[in-house]
């Protein structure tokens, strides 16, 4: 992830494209993505503030309770707001959390068995003992009273870093239960297409043992990092997400264009190779490259909009936006609505005009039991916010 400063002119260039669904890519053997109106709707929506004064706020997940889990990236605060509005801080070791740049605390899920065993999981970077740092996946447990998180386990480390950029690092516990990694490259041109590297990836590992997921592609391979791999060749990967059909997707950050949702396809090839060095000129996708590579099923195109987290957002209240994805931007201040077909391909993108351009920078997108929406906004200073979506 990079802050680019977008300015009011170029806002004002990108938000007709956004509008009409950006179609500059495809996944592999879909239709050619096509825009009906009907498609482009979205329910006019009602936004509010569900939880003020955070730094950052990287992820929110509900708990069984209603209460609200809060990562916040800097200064690595892990934060509980309950049903009744009360804020605190959780006790936990964040003197371990490493920040720097663009890495601090930021992935959350919560396992799906949470009310029996308590657990939770994080990405972020991590002091080593001895000095020097990585980007980890932990496990915690949190305490009935919701105040204190106990470490548990680490489930994998060793994700790249460099200085701070390009730190990835979302979480996504999938129907199947593994635990999906979305890593970024650390700004290091070889990590990508290096299967040896877990950064500039997709991995899935056990949440319990942290092994190699059972089904993975290279689960076999004599490279320890390679068993964990899923898919590669990817730049910043900010948000994973799964659909009903129970196909995982990435959003991930582009260079100066292109950001992308993929489609991910076990063994995948995403295309992203910028070397000699750290080149970023090169496409985010490159068909030049040895082997087949993985369209993206959608694309900013330039300037980028710095996608982040999404959700595939299901429920009779939304309509035809029923089933879509929800994706928060960050240099586009906005969130964009997409539907796909079966396949992967684009049929039509939107942006609600309650969200776009009013809220700054948003983040992380989380859908709650009820159905409704929670969208975080990117802004120190106290100023992060978690807005709860509503349908009116």
């Amino acid at each position: 992830m990079r802050r680019v400063l977008v300015t009011s002119v170029m806002l004002a260039l990108v938000a007709p494209l956004l509008s009409v669904a950006p179609s500059t890519g495809a996944a592999d053997d879909a239709p050619r993505p096509t825009v009906a109106a009907s498609e482009r709707r979205v329910p006019a929506l009602s936004v509010s503030t569900r939880v003020a004064g955070l730094n950052h706020p990287w992820d929110v997940k509900e708990l069984p309770s209603g209460s609200l889990l809060i990562t916040e990236r800097d200064p690595a605060r892990l934060t509980l707001a309950t049903r009744s509005g009360t804020k605190r801080a959780i006790a936990f070791p964040r003197n371990r959390i490493w920040t720097s740049g663009e890495t601090g605390l930021m992935g959350l899920a919560v396992d799906p068995a949470f009310t029996k065993n308590r657990r939770f999981y994080t990405c972020s970077g991590w002091q080593k003992d001895g000095g020097g740092h990585d980007v980890r996946v932990n496990a915690w447990t949190l305490d009935r009273g919701e105040r204190r998180a106990t470490f548990k386990r680490t489930l994998l480390r060793g994700l790249p870093t460099t200085s701070g950029r390009h730190g990835g690092c979302r979480l996504l516990i999938g129907r199947s239960g593994a635990l999906v990694v979305g890593t970024g490259d650390a700004a290091v041109g070889t990590n990508p297409r290096d299967l040896t590297s877990l950064g500039g990836k997709t991995l899935r590992l056990d949440r319990f043992s942290g092994k190699p997921w059972k089904r993975n592609p290279f689960r076999k391979a004599a490279n320890r990092n390679k068993r964990y791999v899923f898919t590669y060749g990817h730049r910043n990967v900010q948000g994973l997400a799964q659909r009903r059909d129970g196909t995982v997707w990435s959003v991930e950050h582009g260079s100066y264009r292109d950001d992308e949702v993929n489609l991910l396809r076990r063994g995948g090839d995403y295309g992203w190779n910028p070397v000699p060095g750290y080149d970023e000129s090169v496409p985010m996708t490159d068909q030049s490259l040895p082997g087949r590579q993985r369209n993206a099923s959608w694309r900013s195109g330039t300037p980028t909009v710095a996608t982040s987290g999404a959700a595939f957002v299901n429920g009779a209240k939304w309509g035809r936006a029923n089933g879509a994805l929800f994706v928060a931007t960050l240099a586009g201040e906005r969130l964009l609505v997409m539907t796909f077909g079966p396949q992967g391909g684009l049929r039509s993108v939107t942006t609600p005009a309650e969200l776009r351009g009013t809220y700054g920078r948003l983040r992380a997108v989380t859908q709650l039991r009820n159905g409704n929406v929670l969208v975080t906004t990117d802004a120190d200073g106290g100023q992060g916010k978690v807005l709860l979506v509503t349908p009116r």
